[in-house]
């Protein structure tokens, strides 16, 4: 594709397989002269060049964006964007002219917070469970309120905790025991100063993704992940095990209900609150019969749903994100593939507890009709290395999210590596 005239040199931050994603898409766009990732991975490498730079070391970052001029930077991961990599970006003269893709710091918050997502859902109205937040000297009533609360019992970690922060407890005295762990052991460091106690809800889960630039919001399609390691989703919680999009059980009915429920109002309370924010919200929802509630926000695009969301979209990415930083969203279209797509997660054995790093990954070329993002992978003398715990999303399409599946299973029995899993039922439950 010939680039245009006013083309851009982009960068993006992360090195997992939602960046990998973002940097695919991004390549395939005439308004990308340019495309740098940092750090990235070997599968950024291969379209984009890597610069080895961690993504909260934002004067590091500064450098890189005035030596390669660049207009644009894509933020993937939350880590940065809580740390308020937008505001340093507005606060210094040589960059704030560079568009930042990701919401502001305050904004940040409603996944950097637990409790200032919950009281930002209770000031809006938007519907979610019942909860209560405790710090470490009010424990006892953090023990009262659990015993008014019907099993099993929801423990979410406050901060960050790279999504192990929330405990789903079947036993009163085990919460309990999880409570003091977390909050007087510092189980989860900073991040569990403060514990939020919520009431389970029953349903099936899904995530929907918004677009906004403040101001105007477009809804990407729905997808459904898998986090647990074992089948029939049990054991441990991951990263993400694979994803589906759309999510089959979600009619228009639904869909209505989350619009009007949940990002309308989710959007609006953004405005009158001041918290300034462009780029991806994730909204994690449950169903409950038939009506949907908010389990958590993210400020960043989900992995491995990104892998099956990008892939659906028929428009140019990077005109998108233009479109946001320009503050005239509701000038794009969103176009949508029909099909299904969905991705399995190869995943290093023993993750997501202790594994092994550099084990060869063989077959790569074999692969034919599915698309393979790298997360944990890294290049070594020609060597294509598995360098982290969830090392690569095969994502194929089909009329169905079985028939999809189909293509990816058959896909991964042609990739090797020592010890290598997945999971065989993604998608089993719908």
């Amino acid at each position: 594709m010939p680039k245009q005239q006013n083309s851009m040199t982009i960068l993006i931050l992360g090195s997992g397989g939602r960046e990998h994603t973002f940097a695919w898409k991004t390549n395939q766009s005439p308004l990308c002269k340019q495309l740098y990732v940092a750090p990235g991975n070997s599968g950024t490498s291969q379209i984009a060049e890597n610069i080895n730079i961690n993504v909260t070391d934002f004067n590091a970052i500064k450098d890189l964006v005035l030596e390669k001029k660049i207009d644009m930077v894509v933020v993937g991961p939350e880590d940065p964007l809580v740390q308020g990599i937008h505001d340093f970006f507005l606060n210094d003269d040589a960059l704030k002219s560079v568009a930042v893709i990701g919401p502001q710091k305050a904004a940040a918050q409603l996944e950097g917070s637990k409790e200032f997502a919950k009281e930002f859902m209770y000031r809006h109205n938007i519907p979610t469970a019942a909860y209560k937040s405790f710090s470490k000297n009010d424990v006892e009533e953090g023990y009262e309120f659990l015993e008014t609360l019907n099993p099993p019992y929801v423990l979410k970690a406050d901060g960050l905790a790279a999504g192990k922060g929330v405990l789903i407890l079947n036993n009163l005295d085990e919460a309990k025991a999880e409570l003091k762990q977390m909050l007087v052991d510092a189980k989860f460091g900073e991040a569990s100063t403060k514990v939020v106690i919520e009431e389970f809800l029953d349903g099936i889960e899904l995530s929907c993704f918004v677009l906004t630039d403040g101001e105007n919001y477009k809804i990407l399609p729905t997808a459904k992940d898998y986090k647990r390691i074992g089948e029939g989703d049990t054991g441990l919680n991951t990263g993400g095990m694979g994803a589906i999009s759309p999510v089959p059980f979600v009619d228009g009915v639904l869909m209505g209900k989350i619009e009007e429920r949940i990002v309308k109002p989710t959007i609006n309370g953004l405005k009158k609150d001041n918290l300034p924010y462009n780029g991806f919200v994730f909204i994690g929802l449950i169903k409950v019969n038939d009506d949907p509630f908010v389990i958590e926000y993210n400020v960043r695009m989900g992995d491995p749903e990104t892998e099956v969301v990008l892939p659906r979209l028929k428009n140019d990415l990077v005109e998108i994100f233009k479109a946001i930083s320009e503050e005239r969203l509701n000038e794009i279209d969103i176009e949508i593939n029909t099909q299904t797509a969905a991705t399995v997660m190869l995943v290093s054995g023993g993750y997501p507890e202790v594994y092994e790093k550099g084990k060869e990954i063989t077959g790569l070329n074999n692969v034919e009709d599915s698309l393979v993002f790298h997360a944990g992978v890294k290049l070594e003398n020609d060597k294509v290395l598995t360098s982290g715990g969830r090392v690569m999303a095969i994502t194929s399409f089909g009329k169905t999210h079985q028939e999809a599946l189909k293509e990816s299973y058959q896909n991964i029995e042609k990739l090797h590596f020592d010890k290598m899993y997945y999971r065989k039922d993604i998608g089993f439950d719908l």
